[in-house]
């Protein structure tokens, strides 16, 4: 069996990183790999591991639990290292520190078991949705179709066909736990594991729900209209609460997070709420100046070309860049000086006739600023 990498290098975090940056590192690259997005081999065994990194990053207590024995210290696989050969046979040996400590000694289990039947939010999901470089701009509504269990709108997510259908379980009598006894060379050791009457919830349901069929929840097939808002850019994400994943013991669904991807446009440029766009123009035109329709997304603007304007010159359009809540950007529109690569006898003449009527040539002036 392959060795485990550490679960701060699976995420990419430092060991004092605080629990928004465990968040925003998981999310990142949860949506990176998920199987609905990235369909290359392996992708899903990273999806996999980056899912069990955060599950016990996330977690306080399991966190705790890692920090002080690593890897052994989620699976009770101690008998690695010093301990090898002591307590490799008697389970989990949080169980046996909880015999003796009363479950609350060194980090172990303690809070996180006896809240274990609460009700638990679903994990969030993640998608990319590219959309058009002037989508982008004005905003639009799009409509996807999305696979997601839904809180059964009989039961309310209790499995029970009416509320008094509800009752606590009388194996583990609401905790979700049972203990059992194992004689060993210490004595009598006692072992906590899931109740297998209630697997766990606490509850005991006498009468299912007749619409979901005691699950709680219902899978269905929705089509949901996603509102992208005007001046939206690569990389940021549009939150669809409560169709992520399904919680548990009746708990709310997750969020989906909607990564937008903005396809790039053959002649605008986008840096921030700027845009960029390069026109061309004559020689001549640049010489003797002119007035050109330039395109904005907007539509067309009149720009007065000076005489004399040299190449690469950029011109602004104030307001005529990405309009947002909180800001307009401009439009820069740099000038491509066009040298014809042909011309015609009338025009070649005309060149002549030009060229003998300077006083001096730039590249005389550049000669002469030797001497």
């Amino acid at each position: 069996m392959a060795e485990k990498r550490d679960y701060y290098e699976v995420l990419g975090v430092a060991k004092d990183a605080t629990e928004d940056q465990i968040k925003k590192a998981y999310r990142k690259l949860a949506m990176k790999y998920h199987p609905d997005v990235n369909k290359d081999p392996g992708a899903e065994d990273k999806f996999k591991e980056i899912n069990e990194a955060y599950e016990v990053l996330s977690d306080k207590d399991k966190r705790a639990r890692y920090d002080q024995f690593g890897h052994a210290g989620m699976d009770g696989a101690f008998g690695q290292g010093g301990f090898q050969g002591g307590f490799s046979d008697f389970g989990d040996l949080n169980d046996i520190f909880g015999s003796f400590f009363g479950g609350s000694g060194f980090g172990f289990g303690g809070s996180s078991r006896r809240s274990a039947n609460q009700p638990r939010q679903g994990q969030d999901r993640y998608m990319q949705m590219r959309i058009d470089f002037m989508d982008a701009i004005f905003g639009k509504t799009e409509t996807i179709t999305l696979e997601v269990d839904e809180q059964c709108s009989h039961c309310h997510g209790s499995g029970a066909e009416h509320p008094e259908d509800v009752q606590t379980c009388p194996t583990c009598h609401g905790s979700g736990y049972v203990m059992t006894q194992q004689r060993s060379m210490f004595g009598v050791i006692q072992q906590q594991s899931v109740c297998p009457d209630c697997h766990g919830t606490g509850k005991k349901v006498t009468h299912v729900c007749h619409k979901c069929h005691g699950k709680g929840y219902e899978h269905r097939r929705v089509k949901l209209d996603i509102k992208i808002p005007a001046g939206i850019s690569t990389g940021q994400q549009i939150r669809i609460a409560g169709k992520g994943e399904r919680g548990s013991n009746g708990g709310p669904n997750g969020d989906l997070y909607i990564e937008i991807i903005v396809q790039p446009h053959s002649t605008f440029k986008r840096e921030g709420n700027d845009i960029y766009i390069k026109v061309p123009i004559s020689a001549l035109d640049a010489t003797i100046g002119t007035s050109v329709q330039v395109p904005t997304v907007y539509g067309d603007v009149e720009l007065k070309i000076p005489e004399g304007t040299q190449p690469n010159t950029k011109f602004r359009l104030k307001g005529k860049g990405v309009k947002t809540s909180r800001q307009t950007g401009d439009e820069f529109v740099e000038v491509m000086i066009e040298i014809p690569k042909k011309l015609t006898r009338k025009e070649r003449d005309l060149y002549e006739q030009l060229r003998k009527g300077q006083k001096e040539s730039p590249f005389e002036r550049f000669k002469n600023s030797f001497k």
